[in-house]
């Protein structure tokens, strides 16, 4: 799956299929950033020819972040951090009867020299892994710092709406 009407910026790489619910909220993040991406499934364990490939290729093919999902053992994006020069956001998944703890402390404690920017469990972790590669990607990219800018002024009026729903709910109960 990839975005077809912009640059593919953001690799988004799942450690399985199964991954796919989850980061699909990465993707919609991202597209209505105007953000091109790419997604892609390979195992640091069961593929690491394809996974090494997929690593070394990405900066050379255009992408500035990778983002990667795994869980458990979730070695997927230390493996991409440790052979690809882009920045690397990882996304604990809860895939194991731990809920996704075992996958987040895998993913956080990477040895000095390989960092991976590592963000919540499942869903809010997904979102925010593309919030996040956008904000790298903006560094370079004034257009792409304004969408984010008008993305987070949206966030901010919908929490100004949902205050004002309670208010008015809140003075019809007098």
């Amino acid at each position: 799956m990839t975005s077809e009407t912009r640059p593919v910026r953001v690799g988004i790489v799942l450690g399985s299929d199964s991954d796919l619910d989850v980061m699909r909220d990465t993707v919609d993040v991202l597209d209505a950033l105007g953000v091109g991406s790419e997604v892609v499934v390979t195992s640091a364990h069961r593929t690491p020819k394809r996974t090494e490939e997929y690593a070394m290729s990405a900066h050379g093919r255009g992408l500035g972040v990778l983002i990667a999902a795994a869980g458990g053992a979730a070695a997927l994006p230390g493996v991409l951090a440790a052979l690809s020069p882009l920045p690397v956001v990882g996304v604990p998944i809860a895939a194991t009867p731990l809920g996704g703890m075992d996958a987040l402390l895998a993913i956080v404690q990477m040895p000095p020299g390989v960092p991976v920017a590592t963000v919540a469990i499942g869903k809010w972790g997904a979102r925010n892994a593309a919030i996040l590669a956008a904000q790298i990607l903006a560094v370079g990219d004034a257009a792409l710092g304004e969408r984010l800018a008008a993305y987070r002024r949206r966030l901010a009026d919908d929490v100004e709406e949902r205050a004002r729903r309670v208010t008015e709910q809140m003075k019809s109960r007098t």
